[in-house]
């Protein structure tokens, strides 16, 4: 069997977790058959680790017009790596910018791409599992393609390392893109404002619904969040009324979170917000509807009024310290 590519993400200089749960699904499936990543970061140091989850070669594309984004460039690169390796097989994570190169990756090549999977299995044809629905149905299907293009359902993998892993290669390569790869690409940067706490990594999340109210109700939700060392989100609706900027929405057009903890306060609970928080280890609900769906999904549910009941938590969070 060929190596297996894996297109890896990193964040804050490390590889993402996905990403990392990437590898685990493409490990599996390669069956012993070496791992060889192409990094979105060209930070060398963000590869030093990857050896514990069975990678061996970690090729970093050198080109000043790629920076951290530019898609079309990231897919004919892809592409360049697969054919000079002579890949059976492309994995990424399912984020948004792992799906959108691969996309790009299929329509240049005529492939089919396999989006949001969370078990796959090597045969002719391959057999894979994947979320449909926002991940209220899984798919059983079977993948006919001489190269498999593969997207990994967020949060669904757990993720393994391997035993008497090995350095990992570092290899530099020039990326050969032209100007028609180029002419989509980041302008510039502008960072979320979430407090330095990054929503789809961080450990406690603590977010409102309509039942907040207004923008100014979001005070409470800041003033736990910040007593928890958590990030701010906010479901749908909220980001529709303007109290909260679209980076701080959880749901399937959201950012997919997976958290230890979520606190979800007056948030009903909709198929679409649930598709984004599923990841998390624990829910607890606070709500004034006993009835909420959200409910049924919650390992702790509160019935009350999140605006007694908020800064009542926040007071005995502060007299335990």
């Amino acid at each position: 069997m060929a190596p297996v590519l894996v297109l890896v993400e990193s964040a804050e200089g490390s590889p993402a977790d996905v990403s990392l749960q990437a590898l685990t699904l493409a490990r599996s499936f390669a069956g012993g058959e070496p791992l060889e990543v192409l990094q979105i970061d060209p930070d060398p140091g963000a590869a030093e680790n990857l050896g514990d989850y069975g990678v061996v070669s970690a090729h970093i594309a050198d080109h000043e017009g790629i920076g951290s984004f530019g898609p079309d460039a990231w897919a004919a690169t892809v592409i360049q790596l697969a054919d000079g390796i002579s890949a059976g097989a492309v994995f990424a994570a399912a984020t948004d910018r792992g799906n959108d190169i691969m996309a790009r990756v299929g329509a240049r090549l005529g492939l089919p791409v396999a989006v949001n999977c969370i078990a796959i299995s090597a045969g002719s044809p391959i057999t894979l599992t994947r979320q449909r629905w926002g991940g209220s149905l899984l798919e059983e299907a079977l993948l006919h393609s001489p190269r498999p293009l593969v997207t990994v359902a967020l949060h669904t993998v757990v993720i393994e390392r391997v035993a008497g892993s090995k350095q990992v290669e570092v290899l530099h390569s020039r990326a050969d893109v032209n100007e028609r790869d180029l002419r989509v690409r980041p302008a510039e940067h502008v960072a979320a404002p979430s407090g330095g706490v990054s929503l789809a990594e961080a450990k406690v999340v603590v977010s409102g619904g309509r039942g907040v109210g207004s923008k100014e109700g979001f005070a409470i939700i800041e003033e736990l969040a910040g007593l928890l060392g958590a990030a701010v989100g906010c479901s749908r609706v909220v980001t529709s009324a303007g109290w909260r900027p679209h980076t701080d929405q959880v749901g399937q057009t959201g950012t997919k979170i997976a958290p230890d903890l979520y606190i979800a306060c007056g948030i009903s609970g909709a198929t679409q917000h649930m598709a984004g928080c599923k990841g998390a280890k624990r829910i607890l609900a606070i709500n004034s509807d006993a009835e909420a769906p959200i409910m049924l999904n919650a390992d702790y549910a509160v019935v009350g009024d999140l605006k007694e009941i908020l800064p009542a938590i926040s007071a005995e969070i502060r007299k335990a310290r």
